[in-house]
């Protein structure tokens, strides 16, 4: 330990990084807690890595400061602090002080000013200072004996770390600060002056004066800015000096001897409470372990105020959670049929088992098992090696022999079952000609319900639930080139990475169900919804949908011909060749060549190419639209025409989609390989790539869509009057706006009045402003202001859901479907104006999207019950946004169409009738 080191930490400064670095963590309260946390972990970091007599953690205090007397408008414009990260100054005082740093705050000083007081004279007294912030402008304070760190970055800066960093020493930190100015404390510097500029010439003038004294010689916009500015600069280089001679010693007793700053002893009972009362698991079980242990044994301070040995530390040295030592856990490696058959036993006689399978592919409809593991109990599992095929394996049991053995129990649905993302084993189970039957619990939809906006991966639920860190992936196969296939993988490695994975499935689930099942809206989104579903879309990926290849080919080819016709009008058009791929070479044609006029930059200040640039310019111009032309048909021909024909399952003569269930917030499905939801309708190219998907000889293909589906739910969950009224008595909902909007009678409203309604309909349940209207429909921003209040004051009640869902939002973090499924918004309280603002738009809609999700979830259970009782031969084969897509045999295509609507209207009832429409033809595109 050093007895001249004073570590001093600039508290304001890292609260508000940690604040914004985090995610939104809450306590077991809901209250939040991400500010703390990055400050403890920070604070525990550098008490290991630096192990300093002195220290002090400095915050600024309320109030204003000496520079708002000298300067009106000193930080005039910052933000008030947002009201999740106040929330958290009162507990962060608190655990500093029991983690045994002093907390010092002087009113009318900033935090900067207290440092450079104190780091003066540690100076003065022979000491060394280590400064802990992520401040540009304490660089100033930097000397052979004060050096600045940022955990956040690694950064260390010494005298050599500043002249590299900005190219000036410390001692003329201040002259290029009064040049750069600092917008986030409202100092004004030289307008245009940037770091390089103010930092080329103090190099060339030698400081501050010889730059001022050098004015009339600088030439260009900068030197007549310099000059405009030279009344302000004595100003503003004295609002960006640190205040090194402050008047500290009323507010630290004891000083100026540096053992007024002496580091203080953890209270280890008061952190206790602080982690338990804020739901810091890991360093609560860790100080546990330590209090239980006699004084003088175990891990010490060291432990406690560090990161543990073995754990990995993030930006802000926060103590990842350790696996656990592998004795504390029994996995079994079953080679002979004596233990598999107790093993089978212990699976009947359990309420509940955790499964899991490794295979040799990702690729559900060919993956292959190597081997299977169970847990019964956590802390107890079972590997079966099935076909690790290495120099020196042991001998394994046959495969078909132990499925033979395992298949009354994985086919009996009395036996309940679990697993992690579930629908891909019951793919791998299938591959080898088994049912499995009884899956009632899957932790990664346990997780999606609870948590939609987090991962859900087995890795993170474990850290973030159980406080443990498995084995990954790569671990036991490596990465890269070098990753070697899980069959080659030693069978000691593969069993306890594998049966780790089970065990770590059931031990979650004890955790995730509790909380589900003790909320009544998400238990029925789990059990009524995500678990039915999960089965019923491996069914629909299984059996796959029908590709006319042939006919893909031909468009393919059209596709083509018309791409290379392009290229050739586009290069007539810009009088010279390029390439149309390239976004450097469009950027040299149309706006070096062409000179057409430059709508937008990208960040690095080159102009914007991107797809809504190109469709304002082609509106004027006939280049861009070509050039957009041929994106779009490129996009089509490399994504489907080219694509779709090559991912024909050989064993099955079909396309095999995965529907993703855990990945939009919303609760919307996403398919990928092939990707069902992004096929473009909006182009007749686009439209033929539907056709593409038949139905088989004596099938139809049939195509059920709700209706307006999430203008209904608006109507339903604001209950406005006259939106209600629209659906009820079956009006035309955009004409009836149209009349509401423009005072007209319905019949009177015009095609060009119904277009301006229809956008406003579905623009305002996304949130979009007058800005965003006007755009959309080429007037005024005014007349779109106009319009919106207009719709609020025919339809108020739309205006109030509006006004509280966002309220409530901010209140709760989240919003909620009609079902119950919650909606996270992290960003809903960011202090970053974007962000939240977006945040906002998504509370209003998530509520219709996700409540549009449920439902259409919903009737795909429905139907397939239907199906299912009817002993009906007719394939749900694809599920896409709003819609339903079947393959139905001419003998039930009658039924389809008189009862599948039938059904999705009554899954739930709302306040306005539930339409569903459905469509009949021999392929996609003639059905939908």
């Amino acid at each position: 330990m050093s007895d001249n080191l004073l570590l001093l930490v600039d508290g304001s400064s890292y609260l508000y990084r940690a604040f914004h670095a985090l995610p939104d963590l809450r306590s077991p309260d809901g209250r939040p807690t991400g500010a703390i946390y990055g400050m403890v972990g920070m604070l525990r970091k550098l008490r290991t890595q630096f192990p300093a007599r002195y220290a002090a953690c400095v915050f600024d205090a309320k109030g204003e400061t000496f520079r708002n007397q000298w300067y009106a408008d000193y930080k005039a414009h910052r933000p008030p602090m947002p009201p999740a990260l106040a929330e958290q100054i009162a507990p962060i005082h608190e655990v500093v002080r029991l983690l045994g740093w002093p907390v010092l705050e002087v009113p009318g000083v900033e935090a900067d000013d207290v440092i450079g007081t104190l780091a003066r004279l540690v100076r003065e007294q022979g000491g060394r200072v280590i400064v802990s912030t992520g401040d540009k402008d304490l660089a100033q304070l930097v000397s052979e004996q004060v050096m600045l760190i940022n955990t956040m970055s690694n950064e260390s800066l010494d005298v050599e770390g500043v002249k590299a960093k900005f190219g000036v020493p410390p001692e003329l930190i201040v002259d290029y600060l009064t040049l750069v100015g600092d917008a986030v404390d409202n100092i004004p510097g030289v307008d245009k002056v940037g770091p390089k500029t103010a930092a080329k010439w103090i190099q060339e003038y030698g400081s501050l004066e010889g730059v001022i004294a050098a004015a009339d010689k600088i030439k260009g916009v900068a030197g007549e800015n310099l000059r405009r500015a030279l009344d302000w600069l004595p100003q503003g280089r004295r609002l960006v000096t640190v205040a090194c001679d402050c008047d500290l010693s009323g507010h630290i007793p004891g000083w100026p001897s540096l053992e007024a700053l002496a580091l203080q002893d953890v209270d280890k009972p008061g952190l206790l409470a602080f982690y338990e009362r804020h739901g810091f698991k890991t360093w609560r079980r860790e100080l546990e372990q330590e209090l239980a242990q006699k004084a003088g044994e175990g891990a010490g301070e060291g432990a406690l105020r560090g990161v543990p040995p073995g754990a990995s530390a993030d930006l802000f040295g926060v103590a990842a959670a350790t696996p656990a030592a592998p004795s504390e856990r029994r996995y079994d490696t079953v080679l002979d049929f004596d233990t598999l058959e107790r093993w089978i036993a212990r699976l009947k006689a359990a309420p509940i088992a955790a499964l899991d399978t490794e295979t040799d592919s990702l690729d559900a409809m060919r993956a292959r098992l190597v081997g299977i593991s169970f847990s019964v109990e956590p802390g107890e599992a079972a590997y079966v090696p099935l076909a690790h095929g290495y120099a020196g394996a042991p001998a394994q049991l046959p495969l078909d022999e132990v499925l033979q053995r395992l298949r009354p129990w994985l086919e009996d649905e009395r036996y309940p079952k679990l697993g992690q993302h579930v629908k891909y084993d019951l793919h791998v189970f299938a591959n080898h000609g088994i049912r499995v039957k009884g899956y009632v619990h899957d932790t990664m939809l346990q997780s999606y319900v609870l948590e939609a906006h987090r991962p859900h991966n087995l890795d993170s639920l474990a850290q973030r639930h159980l406080d443990r860190r498995g084995i990954t992936y790569e671990d036991v196969c490596g990465k890269g080139a070098a990753q070697i296939p899980f069959a080659q993988v030693d069978v000691a490695k593969a069993a306890h990475y594998s049966c780790e994975d089970s065990e770590m499935a059931l031990e979650l689930h004890r955790k995730l169900w509790p909380r589900i099942e003790a909320e009544a809206g998400l238990r029925f989104v789990y059990e009524r919804i995500e678990m039915p579903v999960s089965a019923l879309l491996q069914r629909i990926e299984r059996h796959g949908v029908l590709i006319d290849a042939e006919r893909l080919q031909r468009q393919s080819q059209e596709l083509g011909q018309r791409i290379l016709a392009l290229e050739a009008e586009a290069h007539e058009l810009a009088g010279q060749p390029f390439n149309l791929g390239s976004p450097k070479q469009i950027c040299e044609v149309l706006f070096t060549k062409l000179q057409l006029p430059v709508l937008k930059k990208t960040p690095s200040g080159t102009p914007s190419t991107d797809e809504e640039v190109l469709e304002k310019l082609a509106q004027d111009y006939p280049l861009p639209a070509k050039i957009l032309e041929h994106r779009g048909l490129s996009k089509l021909k490399g994504t489907y025409t080219d694509k779709l024909p090559q991912m024909i399952n050989p064993a099955t003569g079909r396309v095999h989609t995965t529907y993703a269930q855990a990945v939009a917030v919303t609760g919307r499905l996403s398919s990928n390989e092939p990707n069902l939801q992004n096929i473009p309708i909006r182009t007749p190219e686009g439209r033929r790539i539907r056709e593409a998907f038949v139905a088989p000889p004596g099938h139809f293909m049939v195509s059920a869509d709700y209706s307006q589906i999430e203008l209904r739910i608006m109507a339903h969950i604001s209950g406005d009057a006259n939106l209600m009224r629209a659906f009820t008595e079956g009006l035309d909902v955009h004409r009836a706006t149209a009349a509401e909007i423009f005072n007209v009678l319905p019949q009177q409203v015009t095609s060009e009045q119904r277009r301006y309604a229809k956008v406003i309909n579905f623009g305002l349940i996304y949130g979009m402003s007058a800005f965003g209207l006007a755009s959309n429909l080429g007037i005024e921003q005014k007349a779109a202001r106009d319009y919106i209040d207009r719709y609020f004051q025919r339809y108020p009640d739309v205006k109030r859901y509006m006004d509280e869902t966002r309220a409530q939002a901010k209140e709760r973090g989240y919003v909620e479907t009609v079902f119950g499924r919650r909606l996270w918004l992290p960003e809903i309280n960011s202090p970053n104006g974007p962000r939240r603002s977006a945040a906002e738009r998504a509370a209003i809609n998530a509520p219709m999207q996700g409540t549009a999700a449920d439902l259409i979830k919903l009737s795909m259970i429905a139907v397939q019950e239907a199906l299912d009782a009817q002993g009906m031969a007719t394939r749900m084969v694809m599920q896409v946004h709003d819609e339903l897509v079947f393959e139905v045999p001419q003998a039930e295509l009658e039924w389809v169409r008189r009862e599948v609507p039938r059904i999705m209207a009554g899954v739930a009832t709302l306040k306005v009738p539930l339409v569903a429409e459905v469509g009949v033809g021999a392929n996609w595109d003639e059905a939908h």
